[in-house]
């Protein structure tokens, strides 16, 4: 079945509270509707920021709620197609990003979006690459942020999170109760002034439920490579757990023992920064796809079990 959820069913934190949206089986299609990081509030570069909500930043639309989905599965996300706005946004100033301590004002970029380039300026034109910043499924219990990321996923922020890629996440209460938004035109690895190009869109994705399996979610798989994230309050920390938990999918996947799998990830495989400006850093270790299928690993039969 195909489904679509308008942008007004926003919520604001990934949490078990929130009543789903709704009822979906797996392997149904879902088009997710959503705004931009501000919630649409920015229309013009001369806005005042001191008439923005703060408190609504970052809204994900959702939750949905994937029957058959129960505690110890996981969710894969898959990818089909991104429909973005022709406009999007960026802004920084006075404790936003990296020059947070530098700036004096807050300053406003409208980005229009034609002809798939992000129009930077009259003489730069970067390649629309379009991804997904904040998706993920409820925590076991509590409440998160939409702009925290974690193991349940949330603002990751990281562009592998794109067209055609399978996205894995943790199911930690029953169905799941999956959500995203905070979708980007463009957005270099750091994430450096806060934003990326900011824009309101459709999202389409199709859930399939998993059983059975110990993967370390959040987890990517595309076309090349196979990604483990995670998110941690420093950069060194997050670097250290993503690539623990690509040696613990090295094991529990492909027979490695600790030592090879760590090997074979300094001879192999990237360490990448996904943001460094949110309220938890994100990092990804990438590793060739085909070098674990030559482990014995194949993601096709997940999806077909």
């Amino acid at each position: 079945m195909n489904y679509v959820i308008e942008k007004q069913n926003a919520i604001f934190s990934m949490s078990p509270k929130h009543e789903p949206t709704l009822h979906v089986q797996s392997g149904d299609t879902v088009v997710f509707e959503t705004y931009d990081c501000f919630e649409d509030q920015i229309q013009n570069e001369q806005q005042d920021f001191g008439e923005l909500d703060w408190n609504h930043i970052n809204p994900a639309t959702g939750p949905v709620y994937v029957e058959g989905a129960e505690p110890g599965d996981h969710l894969i996300v898959r990818i089909q197609n991104m429909e973005l706005d022709s406009r999007g946004v960026m802004t920084t100033g006075p404790n936003l990003g990296v020059l947070g301590d530098e700036l004096t004002q807050n300053v406003i970029r409208m980005i229009p979006i034609r002809d798939n380039k992000v129009v930077f300026s009259d003489d730069i034109e970067l390649p629309l690459s379009p991804m997904i910043g904040v998706i993920g499924t409820a925590p076991k219990e509590g409440e998160i942020a939409c702009g925290t990321p974690g193991d349940h996923g949330g603002n990751m922020d990281c562009k592998r999170i794109t067209v055609g890629a399978y996205v894995v996440f943790p199911v930690n209460v029953p169905g799941a109760l999956f959500s995203l938004g905070d979708l980007h035109a463009s957005m270099g690895d750091g994430e450096v002034a806060v934003c990326g190009v900011e824009v309101s869109g459709k999202v389409t994705v199709q859930l399939h439920v998993v059983k059975g399996k110990s993967w370390p979610a959040p987890m990517i798989f595309d076309d090349s490579r196979i990604i483990t994230i995670a998110a941690q309050e420093d950069l060194d920390s997050a670097s250290v757990k993503a690539v623990k938990n690509m040696v613990r999918f090295l094991e529990s996947e492909c027979g490695m023992d600790k030592a090879e799998a760590v090997f074979l990830l300094s001879a192999g495989s990237d360490l990448r920064v996904c943001q460094i400006v949110d309220p938890m850093i994100t990092a990804r270790v990438e590793l060739p796809r085909w070098v674990a299928e030559k482990k014995g690993f194949d993601f096709k039969s997940v999806l077909a079990d």
